[in-house]
This record gives C-alpha cells, structure tokens and sequence, in this order.
C-alpha cells in the first residue's frame, strides 16, 4: 500500500469523483451519479478525502449552509458521508480528515454538525461535538373540505425535464420552512431527496404554487417538506393533500408557531451532534429539516 495522499475539490476529476461515487454507494448504498448528472454538485459541498493511486479511500464531506434559529440567520456546516473502504480501516483515517474540516473552517462557522449511526457515537465526542436529541411533531387533524375551490394536486416526476426544471426551481429559490428554525441554501441535499429518496412522494399543490413531499399510509400523513417562494399557510397546504380519513399529520420538520395548530412533541434520537462557536447555542424543541440532513 502506497502513501495516502490528501485530497478535496476533486468534482471535476472524473476518476476521483467516480471512486468516490462507488465507495459511496458500497458502504452506504448511496448513489450520487444521477444528482451529479443533473448539476446538483454545487459549490457548497466539498469531500475531504484520503486517495490511494487513483482509488478514494476514506471520506468526510463538507456541506456549507445557513441554519434559520428565530429568524437569524447562522452560519453552519454540516459533514456528512463520512466512511473509510474496509481495507483501510482502524488507521485513523476518518479522525484525520475530521481534524483537517476543524481546521479549514475554524472562526468560520457559527455551528458545525452532522448526522451519526450509531456504531460511532463515541467518536465525535472526541472533536468538541455534543449530542443532541430533536422533537418529531404531529397533530391529530380532522378534514374540512373547500366548498369554494377544488384543490389542484399534481404529482411530479423526476424523469420528466419540465416537472425536474419546476423541482430544481423551487429548490434554489424556496423560503425556508420555518422561521423558528430551518435550514438554507441546500439545494442541493434537496435534491439528491427528491431523486433518490423520494422521488414517488412529490406533489405540485397548482393553486397555492407549492411543492409537498409527503407519503399517507391508511389515516396517517408523514409531511416531509412544502416548498414554497412565498409565505404559506399550512392549514390551507393539509387541507389540500389530506382526505375524509386523515387522523394525523406528523411533520419532519420544525413549524412556526401557530395558535391554531395543537401540536403533540415527541422526543427522538436521529444521531444529531453539534459544535457550536462562540455563544451561539443549538435551539431546543426543534426538528432539522429531513430533506436537508447530509
């Protein structure tokens, strides 16, 4: 085995980012050519890698956001797709890289965060991340029909070049979801969701010119995201995509606050980890958008 060489900013070297693409998708079955095809690969993610020859080793990518904390806007990374090929494993190879980011982006970052399996909770301890539980909202709902106007649903398709074009516009134009807290400038995490995660779950709401991503499963809504340019009302958007036997709505994501909205708050452990800056603290009660986790 040969020297491993430090590697970053590689989009453009086809044999690099395509051995990053397969380590991907062996370790853990994520599959980035098709986002990457369709221009998703923006400034804003970088992998820091390990390259041995031509063959990338061991990763831990960069995701330059903001995150929205009541109203603010905060500066924030978020690292994601950390993995080593089994080869090259239990030589520090991941600790390396994680020491390489603080190092780049000291003083430039408000938060720093990612997602952890649990097979590697004790690691990001060792960097200054604390672990963070969120909140899983929902509400029981009960339908009431428009008697005025009929809702116009539309369900989207990735494979299709205009209902992608609408996709990707909303994606770099959208508000965010929540002014207490949400997450911006990610397009493109939003758009690896919408086509590899789901891409069978996209609607077109045509009278309020908004996206949803949700799946109902018997009298049960999972709401993953609305997209939206303008401010909306989420009443209006559930009454749209909900049905005579809707019961609950759970939302993965955080929602203003809203005195018509009896939410229920239920604690769950997604693997969050946080290193915050300065006196910038992670809010409570939250949950970070599902579509723009890395």
């Amino acid at each position: 085995m040969q020297d491993l060489k430090f590697t970053k900013n590689y989009k453009n070297n086809d044999t690099l980012r395509n051995s990053f693409f397969e380590l991907a998708a062996s370790t853990f079955d994520i599959h980035f050519e098709n986002w990457y095809q369709h221009g998703c690969w923006g400034e804003g993610y970088n992998p820091f890698s390990f390259v041995d020859g031509d063959r990338i080793v061991a990763n831990a990518s960069v995701n330059i956001l903001e995150l929205i904390i009541q109203g603010e806007k905060k500066k924030a990374i978020q690292i994601g797709t950390v993995m080593t090929h089994p080869d090259y494993r239990g030589k520090g190879l991941s600790a390396s890289l994680m020491n390489k980011i603080l190092e780049e982006y000291e003083n430039k970052y408000d938060l720093m965060y990612l997602f952890a399996n649990e097979s590697v909770l004790d690691f990001y301890p060792k960097f200054g991340f604390k672990a963070v539980e969120e909140h899983l909202f929902s509400m029981d709902f009960h339908y009431k029909a428009n008697p005025v106007e009929p809702a116009s649903l539309r369900k989207l398709n990735v494979t299709d070049a205009e209902d992608l074009k609408l996709i990707q516009q909303f994606a770099s134009q959208r508000l965010p979801v929540s002014k207490r807290f949400a997450t911006d400038h990610t397009p493109g995490i939003f758009m690896f969701y919408c086509l590899n995660v789901f891409s069978d779950d996209i609607y077109y709401l045509e009278n309020e010119n908004v996206i949803v991503i949700y799946q109902k499963e018997n009298s049960n809504i999972d709401l993953f995201d609305v997209v939206s340019l303008n401010e909306i009302n989420m009443r209006d958007i559930m009454n749209t995509i909900a049905d005579a036997d809707t019961e609950k709505v759970t939302f993965h994501f955080t929602l203003d606050e809203d005195k018509d909205m009896d939410l229920k708050s239920t604690m769950t452990d997604e693997g969050l980890f946080v290193k915050t800056h300065g006196d910038i603290l992670y809010p409570v009660n939250v949950k970070h958008p599902i579509t723009s986790i890395a």
